[in-house]
Protein backbone atom coordinates (compact mmCIF):
# COMPACT_ATOMS: atom_id res chain seq x y z
CA UNK A 1 0.00 0.00 0.00
CA UNK A 2 1.65 3.04 -1.32
CA UNK A 3 1.37 6.26 0.59
CA UNK A 4 2.99 9.81 -0.31
CA UNK A 5 5.36 11.17 1.82
CA UNK A 6 7.54 14.57 2.10
CA UNK A 7 11.33 14.88 2.07
CA UNK A 8 11.97 17.34 5.30
CA UNK A 9 15.20 18.48 6.28
CA UNK A 10 17.44 18.10 9.34
CA UNK A 11 16.14 21.43 10.68
CA UNK A 12 12.63 20.28 10.36
CA UNK A 13 13.19 16.56 11.63
CA UNK A 14 14.98 18.47 14.66
CA UNK A 15 11.27 20.37 15.22
CA UNK A 16 9.09 17.32 14.68
CA UNK A 17 11.54 15.50 17.36
CA UNK A 18 11.10 18.29 19.77
CA UNK A 19 7.49 17.97 19.30
CA UNK A 20 7.01 14.70 19.56
CA UNK A 21 9.68 13.33 22.22
CA UNK A 22 6.94 13.10 25.24
CA UNK A 23 4.49 11.58 23.12
CA UNK A 24 6.98 8.03 22.69
CA UNK A 25 6.15 5.47 25.10
CA UNK A 26 8.22 2.83 23.10
CA UNK A 27 11.85 2.16 21.82
CA UNK A 28 13.17 -0.94 20.16
CA UNK A 29 16.09 -1.20 17.81
CA UNK A 30 15.69 -4.24 15.25
CA UNK A 31 18.52 -5.39 12.69
CA UNK A 32 17.97 -5.44 9.27
CA UNK A 33 20.47 -7.01 6.87
CA UNK A 34 23.11 -5.63 9.03
CA UNK A 35 21.26 -2.21 9.63
CA UNK A 36 20.03 -1.20 12.99
CA UNK A 37 16.50 0.59 12.84
CA UNK A 38 15.11 2.30 15.39
CA UNK A 39 11.32 2.13 16.05
CA UNK A 40 9.96 5.20 18.56
CA UNK A 41 5.95 4.80 18.79
CA UNK A 42 2.97 5.39 21.06
CA UNK A 43 1.44 1.88 20.01
CA UNK A 44 1.92 -0.87 22.23
CA UNK A 45 0.85 -3.33 19.40
CA UNK A 46 3.06 -1.91 16.49
CA UNK A 47 6.49 -2.54 19.24
CA UNK A 48 4.53 -6.23 19.34
CA UNK A 49 4.35 -6.54 15.65
CA UNK A 50 7.73 -5.04 14.84
CA UNK A 51 9.82 -7.40 17.73
CA UNK A 52 7.90 -10.53 15.92
CA UNK A 53 8.37 -9.23 12.00
CA UNK A 54 12.56 -8.26 12.27
CA UNK A 55 15.48 -9.65 14.03
CA UNK A 56 16.81 -8.55 17.57
CA UNK A 57 20.01 -6.26 17.92
CA UNK A 58 21.70 -5.31 20.92
CA UNK A 59 19.85 -1.88 22.71
CA UNK A 60 23.83 -0.59 22.60
CA UNK A 61 24.39 -0.31 19.16
CA UNK A 62 23.75 3.02 17.16
CA UNK A 63 21.29 3.45 14.69
CA UNK A 64 21.56 3.56 10.89
CA UNK A 65 17.88 4.79 10.78
CA UNK A 66 14.82 5.73 13.12
CA UNK A 67 11.24 5.58 12.46
CA UNK A 68 8.48 7.57 14.58
CA UNK A 69 5.16 6.34 14.52
CA UNK A 70 2.99 8.24 16.38
CA UNK A 71 -0.66 9.53 16.86
CA UNK A 72 -1.37 13.38 16.08
CA UNK A 73 -4.83 14.74 15.88
CA UNK A 74 -3.50 17.83 14.92
CA UNK A 75 -2.02 16.64 11.33
CA UNK A 76 -3.94 14.84 8.17
CA UNK A 77 -4.06 10.29 8.68
CA UNK A 78 -1.21 8.69 6.52
CA UNK A 79 1.33 11.82 6.89
CA UNK A 80 4.57 10.84 6.42
CA UNK A 81 7.97 12.77 6.30
CA UNK A 82 11.21 11.81 5.71
CA UNK A 83 14.75 13.35 6.46
CA UNK A 84 17.13 11.75 4.01
CA UNK A 85 20.55 13.16 5.48
CA UNK A 86 19.56 11.26 9.21
CA UNK A 87 17.49 8.78 7.48
CA UNK A 88 14.22 9.55 9.95
CA UNK A 89 10.62 9.12 9.04
CA UNK A 90 7.54 10.50 10.59
CA UNK A 91 4.72 8.06 10.32
CA UNK A 92 1.64 9.94 11.42
CA UNK A 93 -2.05 8.86 11.97
CA UNK A 94 -1.10 5.92 9.73
CA UNK A 95 -3.06 2.70 11.23
CA UNK A 96 -1.18 -0.35 8.43
CA UNK A 97 1.34 -1.78 10.07
CA UNK A 98 2.55 -3.05 6.43
CA UNK A 99 3.55 0.58 5.43
CA UNK A 100 5.18 0.55 8.99
CA UNK A 101 7.09 -2.74 7.61
CA UNK A 102 8.11 -1.81 4.14
CA UNK A 103 9.57 1.83 5.21
CA UNK A 104 11.61 0.74 7.68
CA UNK A 105 12.98 -2.01 5.05
CA UNK A 106 13.23 1.20 2.57
CA UNK A 107 15.38 3.30 5.22
CA UNK A 108 17.73 -0.01 5.60
CA UNK A 109 17.70 0.04 1.87
CA UNK A 110 18.58 3.67 1.54
CA UNK A 111 21.64 2.81 4.07
CA UNK A 112 22.75 -0.52 1.59
CA UNK A 113 22.12 1.04 -1.51
CA UNK A 114 24.46 4.46 -1.16
CA UNK A 115 26.78 2.96 0.76
CA UNK A 116 27.23 -0.75 0.61
CA UNK A 117 26.32 -2.05 -2.77
CA UNK A 118 23.31 -4.08 -1.88
CA UNK A 119 20.30 -3.30 -3.76
CA UNK A 120 16.38 -3.40 -2.27
CA UNK A 121 14.08 -5.38 -4.06
CA UNK A 122 10.46 -5.08 -3.54
CA UNK A 123 8.93 -8.44 -4.78
CA UNK A 124 9.57 -11.74 -3.25
CA UNK A 125 12.02 -14.66 -3.59
CA UNK A 126 11.61 -18.72 -3.52
CA UNK A 127 14.11 -21.28 -4.12
CA UNK A 128 13.66 -24.28 -6.17
CA UNK A 129 15.54 -27.04 -6.06
CA UNK A 130 19.03 -25.10 -5.71
CA UNK A 131 17.20 -21.93 -7.92
CA UNK A 132 16.53 -18.17 -7.07
CA UNK A 133 13.16 -17.00 -8.17
CA UNK A 134 11.86 -13.44 -7.85
CA UNK A 135 8.18 -12.34 -8.39
CA UNK A 136 8.32 -8.88 -9.27
CA UNK A 137 4.93 -6.88 -9.76
CA UNK A 138 2.77 -3.96 -9.45
CA UNK A 139 0.64 -3.87 -5.70
CA UNK A 140 -2.17 -5.94 -5.72
CA UNK A 141 -0.23 -8.29 -8.56
CA UNK A 142 -0.51 -11.49 -6.44
CA UNK A 143 2.82 -11.66 -5.76
CA UNK A 144 2.32 -12.87 -1.92
CA UNK A 145 -0.43 -14.81 -3.08
CA UNK A 146 1.92 -16.67 -5.36
CA UNK A 147 4.46 -16.88 -3.36
CA UNK A 148 2.16 -19.32 -0.97
CA UNK A 149 1.26 -21.37 -3.58
CA UNK A 150 4.77 -22.16 -4.35
CA UNK A 151 5.52 -23.11 -1.60
CA UNK A 152 2.44 -26.13 -1.55
CA UNK A 153 5.18 -27.64 -3.59
CA UNK A 154 7.97 -29.54 -1.47
CA UNK A 155 10.68 -28.98 -3.92
CA UNK A 156 10.21 -24.90 -2.91
CA UNK A 157 11.53 -23.08 -0.31
CA UNK A 158 10.96 -19.32 0.61
CA UNK A 159 13.41 -16.51 1.15
CA UNK A 160 11.08 -13.67 1.24
CA UNK A 161 7.42 -13.03 0.24
CA UNK A 162 7.40 -9.24 0.14
CA UNK A 163 11.62 -7.69 0.27
CA UNK A 164 14.72 -9.16 -0.06
CA UNK A 165 18.08 -7.27 -0.44
CA UNK A 166 20.88 -8.24 -3.31
CA UNK A 167 24.44 -8.45 -4.32
CA UNK A 168 26.17 -8.59 -7.27
CA UNK A 169 29.11 -10.93 -7.29
CA UNK A 170 30.65 -10.98 -11.43
CA UNK A 171 28.12 -12.99 -13.39
CA UNK A 172 25.70 -13.75 -10.32
CA UNK A 173 23.23 -11.90 -7.93
CA UNK A 174 22.42 -12.85 -4.79
CA UNK A 175 19.32 -12.48 -2.93
CA UNK A 176 19.07 -12.34 1.06
CA UNK A 177 16.05 -12.49 3.14
CA UNK A 178 15.64 -10.23 6.25
CA UNK A 179 13.11 -10.65 8.11
CA UNK A 180 12.01 -13.04 10.95
CA UNK A 181 8.93 -13.68 10.51
CA UNK A 182 6.16 -12.72 7.57
CA UNK A 183 3.48 -10.42 7.45
CA UNK A 184 0.37 -12.30 5.80
CA UNK A 185 -3.55 -11.47 5.19
CA UNK A 186 -6.57 -13.62 6.14
CA UNK A 187 -7.64 -14.10 2.42
CA UNK A 188 -4.75 -15.82 2.14
CA UNK A 189 -6.70 -19.25 3.44
CA UNK A 190 -9.47 -18.47 0.80
CA UNK A 191 -6.78 -19.09 -1.97
CA UNK A 192 -4.84 -21.65 -0.53
CA UNK A 193 -6.82 -23.69 2.27
CA UNK A 194 -3.74 -25.91 3.29
CA UNK A 195 -2.88 -22.42 5.05
CA UNK A 196 -6.31 -22.02 7.33
CA UNK A 197 -4.70 -23.75 10.17
CA UNK A 198 -2.33 -20.99 9.86
CA UNK A 199 -4.75 -17.82 9.10
CA UNK A 200 -7.02 -19.48 12.19
CA UNK A 201 -4.73 -19.15 14.72
CA UNK A 202 -3.11 -15.55 13.38
CA UNK A 203 -3.23 -12.11 15.43
CA UNK A 204 -5.17 -10.10 12.97
CA UNK A 205 -4.66 -6.37 13.03
CA UNK A 206 -7.42 -4.37 12.13
CA UNK A 207 -6.77 -4.93 8.04
CA UNK A 208 -6.76 -8.47 8.23
CA UNK A 209 -3.14 -9.37 8.48
CA UNK A 210 -1.02 -10.97 10.83
CA UNK A 211 3.07 -11.14 11.71
CA UNK A 212 3.32 -15.35 11.48
CA UNK A 213 6.15 -17.85 11.39
CA UNK A 214 5.37 -19.67 8.82
CA UNK A 215 7.98 -22.83 9.79
CA UNK A 216 5.13 -23.90 11.98
CA UNK A 217 3.43 -24.69 8.72
CA UNK A 218 6.60 -25.69 5.79
CA UNK A 219 9.23 -26.57 7.95
CA UNK A 220 12.26 -24.66 9.33
CA UNK A 221 14.01 -26.15 6.33
CA UNK A 222 11.75 -24.24 3.92
CA UNK A 223 12.94 -20.91 4.78
CA UNK A 224 16.00 -19.79 3.58
CA UNK A 225 18.43 -17.00 4.61
CA UNK A 226 19.53 -16.80 0.69
CA UNK A 227 19.48 -18.25 -2.89
CA UNK A 228 21.30 -17.10 -6.11
CA UNK A 229 18.59 -15.76 -8.99
CA UNK A 230 18.13 -17.43 -12.05
CA UNK A 231 14.74 -16.22 -13.20
CA UNK A 232 12.65 -13.15 -12.72
CA UNK A 233 9.29 -12.93 -13.04
CA UNK A 234 7.30 -9.69 -13.93
CA UNK A 235 4.04 -10.67 -12.44
CA UNK A 236 0.75 -8.32 -13.91
CA UNK A 237 -2.57 -7.50 -12.81
CA UNK A 238 -5.21 -10.05 -14.55
CA UNK A 239 -6.39 -7.65 -17.93
CA UNK A 240 -9.58 -9.51 -18.03
CA UNK A 241 -8.38 -12.74 -20.12
CA UNK A 242 -9.82 -16.13 -19.71
CA UNK A 243 -6.32 -17.51 -19.18
CA UNK A 244 -2.92 -16.61 -17.51
CA UNK A 245 -0.53 -16.70 -20.23
CA UNK A 246 3.35 -15.44 -20.21
CA UNK A 247 6.46 -14.37 -22.62
CA UNK A 248 9.91 -14.17 -22.17
CA UNK A 249 11.66 -10.95 -22.51
CA UNK A 250 15.34 -10.26 -23.23
CA UNK A 251 17.36 -7.98 -21.01
CA UNK A 252 16.84 -4.50 -22.53
CA UNK A 253 13.26 -4.70 -23.04
CA UNK A 254 13.01 -6.10 -19.40
CA UNK A 255 15.01 -3.32 -18.46
CA UNK A 256 12.91 -0.59 -19.87
CA UNK A 257 9.81 -2.82 -18.16
CA UNK A 258 11.17 -2.57 -14.49
CA UNK A 259 12.52 1.22 -14.88
CA UNK A 260 9.16 2.57 -16.40
CA UNK A 261 7.53 0.92 -13.46
CA UNK A 262 9.58 2.36 -10.99
CA UNK A 263 11.38 -0.85 -10.38
CA UNK A 264 8.24 -2.17 -9.02
CA UNK A 265 9.08 -0.66 -5.66
CA UNK A 266 6.84 2.31 -3.93
CA UNK A 267 8.39 2.56 -1.01
CA UNK A 268 11.61 3.99 -2.38
CA UNK A 269 12.15 7.20 -0.36
CA UNK A 270 14.70 9.21 -2.19
CA UNK A 271 14.49 9.40 -6.16
CA UNK A 272 17.17 11.19 -7.68
CA UNK A 273 19.78 10.71 -11.17
CA UNK A 274 21.93 9.42 -8.96
CA UNK A 275 20.15 6.82 -7.28
CA UNK A 276 18.13 6.19 -10.86
CA UNK A 277 21.65 5.36 -11.93
CA UNK A 278 22.89 2.92 -8.91
CA UNK A 279 19.37 1.37 -9.80
CA UNK A 280 19.49 0.75 -13.11
CA UNK A 281 22.96 -0.65 -13.47
CA UNK A 282 21.92 -2.96 -10.53
CA UNK A 283 18.47 -4.21 -12.98
CA UNK A 284 20.87 -4.60 -15.58
CA UNK A 285 23.30 -6.89 -14.23
CA UNK A 286 20.10 -8.64 -12.30
CA UNK A 287 18.04 -9.10 -15.65
CA UNK A 288 21.25 -9.86 -17.24
CA UNK A 289 21.85 -12.99 -15.46
CA UNK A 290 18.74 -14.55 -15.05
CA UNK A 291 15.69 -15.72 -17.36
CA UNK A 292 13.04 -13.12 -17.52
CA UNK A 293 9.06 -13.66 -18.03
CA UNK A 294 6.36 -11.39 -18.10
CA UNK A 295 3.01 -12.90 -16.79
CA UNK A 296 -0.56 -11.77 -16.73
CA UNK A 297 -2.55 -13.02 -14.45
CA UNK A 298 -5.62 -15.55 -14.81
CA UNK A 299 -8.80 -14.70 -13.35
CA UNK A 300 -8.08 -17.72 -10.25
CA UNK A 301 -4.76 -17.87 -8.42
CA UNK A 302 -5.11 -21.72 -9.45
CA UNK A 303 -4.73 -20.42 -12.99
CA UNK A 304 -2.02 -18.49 -12.46
CA UNK A 305 -0.51 -20.69 -10.04
CA UNK A 306 -0.18 -23.07 -13.11
CA UNK A 307 1.97 -20.83 -14.96
CA UNK A 308 4.28 -20.28 -12.86
CA UNK A 309 5.11 -23.70 -11.87
CA UNK A 310 5.64 -24.48 -15.57
CA UNK A 311 8.20 -21.76 -15.18
CA UNK A 312 9.83 -22.33 -12.25
CA UNK A 313 9.21 -26.62 -11.81
CA UNK A 314 8.61 -27.49 -15.16
CA UNK A 315 9.79 -26.90 -18.79
CA UNK A 316 13.11 -24.61 -19.41
CA UNK A 317 11.20 -22.30 -22.13
CA UNK A 318 7.68 -21.25 -22.11
CA UNK A 319 6.13 -18.69 -24.46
Amino acid sequence: MPCPFTLITVEEKEDLEARYVDAVAYEVKSEIFGCCIKLLTDEKETKERWEENFYFISQNIRSHGRLYHLRDPAVPAETVRYDPQSRTVFLLNVTYYGLVKSLALSVAGDVLEEEHGTHSVHGACVDADGRGVALLGESGAGKTTQTYGLLLDPRVRVVSDDWFFARVYGDEVFAYGSEKNFYIRADLAGAWPAFEDLVGKADLDAEGRAVVDLRSVVGKGRVLPMTTLRTIVFLRRHEGGAAAWCRLLDPEEALEIASAAGYFNPHLLVRTAFREGIRRRFFASLLGAARVFEVTAGPTPAGTQAVLREIVLGKEEVG
